[in-house]
């Protein structure tokens, strides 16, 4: 199978495995606990129906959306996500090469390996600072700071990673950073030894943003240590406020799920919030992402800017969620695999084919931007 024969998610999550040693694969695909949520999140979608509308007109079609004042020519983006050089050695190098292709926004993660300052210096396209609040409050102001200076656009608190969650799948093969595998871990890093070839021709790892904090090369702090001793549960609202005072430009709460934080965080200054369940990978049997969206959406009105992440991997999943008032959708695994799979050319052919999507199906929809969708074009089975 080659990244030619990738027509859809599933395909490129098949050539990601196909590569990757099974610890790797497993990080990105697993869950927490049963993985219910992370099953819920794809299969929500199906609950509600798309009714399209015909003799419209759509010879073209203008996909471009404004969310928290950032102009993007897709409504999809490239979410935060820790780790990436660690799939491919291109790593977040890839990911923002190909959002600056498309013309969409990119996610750097505080977990990311490459610094958000060789970001900004090579790319013009949005950019997100996605991090943790930290017990060091002088840490927290410090990378906001440095953030700031680079030129990030959006900062991004993600608020319910407080503690890490219950990846069972990691703790079967013995899978941290630094790596302490077990020895059905390293059996399985034997299996494919193209990837370790490949990890070992290329810069050493390392997490730029943290790397001041966080001794990751020397084996005497891990990622499960990170969240355990250095993140603070003790986080509440009136510590984000103050976060986004100091910040001063567009602010936005990653892991939002009930409508009244959603309001709360419109009321403390936030321009947007992200509708999250961190990909299934925090509280098992927590309800899916677009399962809250309507409540959300019809709780802070035109406030602030709801955006949709997890389980976003078809276009007709992103008009759904724009159709129920989402300004945007983040995309987390639909670009890890491919990123895995191919570096950068896995990436644009994943943003490729979703484009495409949306266009065919904003034309079957009988429509031609993204703000005439709206509830009148869906229909729910279940309510």
């Amino acid at each position: 199978m080659q990244l030619d024969d990738c027509h859809n998610f599933q395909d490129f999550r098949r050539l990601a495995k196909k590569r990757l040693p099974g610890p790797i694969f497993n990080y990105i695909d697993g869950a927490a606990d049963d993985e219910e949520t992370y099953a819920r999140n794809a299969a929500a979608f199906a609950d509600v129906d798309l009714v399209p509308n015909i003799l419209r007109g759509v010879e073209e079609v203008d996909l471009s959306v404004e969310v928290m004042g950032q102009k993007l020519d897709l409504p999809v983006y490239l979410s935060p996500t820790a780790l990436q050089r660690l799939f491919h050695h291109e790593g977040e190098r890839a990911t923002a090469a190909a959002a600056e292709r498309f013309g969409t926004m990119f996610g750097v993660s505080s977990l990311g390996t490459v610094s958000i300052e060789e970001m900004r210096r090579k790319h013009s396209t949005p950019q997100v600072y996605q991090f943790y609040f930290h017990k060091d409050r002088g840490l927290n102001k410090a990378m906001m700071e440095r953030a700031r200076e680079a030129g990030v656009e959006v900062m991004m608190l993600t608020v319910d990673s407080i503690t890490g969650g219950n990846r069972e799948r990691d703790k079967r093969t013995g899978f941290s950073i630094p790596f302490r595998l077990n020895l059905k871990g390293i059996s399985q890093f034997v299996a494919k030894p193209a990837w370790g070839i490949n990890y070992l021709r290329h810069e050493s790892f390392s997490l730029p943003q943290l790397d001041q904090h966080v001794d990751m090369g020397s084996g005497t702090a891990s990622i499960g240590q990170y969240f355990t001793e250095m993140l603070d549960p003790a986080m509440d609202w009136d510590d984000v406020a103050e976060m986004v005072d100091l910040w001063g430009g567009p602010f936005c709460l990653k892991g939002v799920m009930a409508p009244e934080d959603a309001v709360r965080a419109a009321e403390i200054g936030c321009r947007g919030v992200v509708i999250s369940n961190h990909g299934g990978r925090q509280l098992d049997g927590s309800r899916s992402s677009f399962d809250q969206l309507d409540e959300i959406v019809q709780a802070t009105g035109d406030r602030l800017d709801v955006i949709l992440d997890s389980g976003v991997t078809r276009g007709t999943h992103v008009l759904k969620a724009l159709s129920l008032g989402a300004k945007a959708v983040g995309l987390g695994r639909y670009y890890l695999f491919p990123l895995a799979a191919a570096g950068r050319p896995g990436v644009e052919r994943a943003l490729t084919l979703m484009r495409d999507e949306l266009v065919r199906d904003m034309r079957m929809m009988g429509r031609t931007r993204m703000d005439q969708l709206t509830r009148d074009n869906l229909r729910f089975r279940r309510r």
